[in-house]
């Protein structure tokens, strides 16, 4: 290996050009760590927020964009028992992925699923550890379900659409176009609502309530979202698209007995996301090796051209992940 390797940068907080290709030291594993050589990253809501200066990296970890990679095992730590240099693999990562290697706690890494190429993994770890530790992680849900997610199209909404679906959920998803409505069905969604038309309100409602509702939005959908729950409902915040800052009737969340969470998945104990990884790999990897699963990859640019992937990211007209190769 070469003792240096290739990064994006951040120059300052800002819009997509300022980013920047550069040059760094190759990262060494840490205890308990294994360093990857990349062969691809994927892009994702939280690295525009961060480029934009709101999502400073936890303490200790890589100032570097790139939350998931695909790659090879590269190095291993001390009391690394689990991995050997060489396996093929995709990765969790605390930041960093942007580059040639990166440094991963051996606990959050995962092999490539059977039937996955090394590109196309590079896209799942963030949005399935995202989604199942939110929905399903510790909870018991029955079958048949009614399962709202927002943004069906995409990175969160295709992995939320396919999961539920697989595991017997009944889906209801939110999106922008006629086209977008027949990818997500494709997925396994059962109804596809185009909000720019139709008060997903009223149609949720007429379906008796949503039990789970997940949601990148914020802005007006948190007090819709209540209206749209059933009782004893969970609703579950991941992002605030349309800002953070609501006024809202509290009584019904009371009335209805609804759980209202959210979470960021970075800043979670690192033996929090082991156990997640364990489960997924447990629960959701075979998933994947019969097909009920598949990646979605709506767009593989290479590294040095992250500002066009973060433009792309921040239109919003993209139909699962956008993934970025070495």
């Amino acid at each position: 290996m070469t003792e240096t390797m290739r990064v994006v940068e951040m120059r300052e907080p800002g819009g997509p050009d300022v980013l920047e290709t550069g040059t760094r030291p190759r990262p060494e594993p840490g205890p308990g760590e294994v360093v990857i050589a990349v062969t691809a990253t994927g892009v994702n809501g939280p690295d525009l927020v961060q480029r934009r200066g709101h999502y400073p990296p936890p303490k200790g970890a890589s100032d570097l964009l790139g939350l998931e990679v695909s790659g090879e095992i590269a190095a291993l730590g001390e009391g690394v028992s689990d991995w050997a240099i060489g396996d093929a693999v995709c990765a969790l990562t605390n930041g960093g992925g942007y580059a040639d290697f990166v440094a991963v706690d051996a606990g959050h890494v995962l092999p490539i699923p059977e039937g996955v190429s090394a590109v196309d993994a590079a896209g799942l770890c963030e949005t399935y550890f995202t989604v199942w530790s939110n929905v399903f992680h510790g909870h018991t849900i029955p079958e048949g379900a009614q399962f709202l997610v927002h943004g069906g199209s995409g990175g969160i909404g295709t992995t939320a659409v396919q999961l539920g679906a697989a595991l017997g959920l009944d889906i209801t998803t939110t999106v922008a176009d006629a086209e977008a409505a027949a990818f997500v069905t494709s997925l396994g969604a059962t109804r596809a609502i185009n909000f720019l038309e139709e008060d997903f309100v009223g149609i949720c409602r007429e379906a008796g309530g949503m039990d789970i509702i997940l949601d990148i939005i914020g802005g007006d959908y948190v007090a819709r979202n209540i209206k749209a729950a059933r009782h004893d409902a969970r609703i579950i915040q991941l992002a605030f698209n349309a800002g953070s800052r609501v006024e809202i009737d509290l009584m019904p969340i009371m009335l209805k007995r609804i759980s209202y969470t959210g979470s960021t998945l970075r800043s979670r104990p690192a033996a929090f996301k082991s156990a997640v990884a364990a489960e997924l790999r447990a629960k959701v990897w075979p998933l994947f090796a019969d097909g009920t699963l598949k990646p979605v990859t709506h767009a593989v640019l290479p590294l040095d051209e992250a500002r066009e992937a973060h433009a792309m990211m921040e239109a919003a007209s993209h139909h699962g992940k956008i993934l970025m190769t070495t």
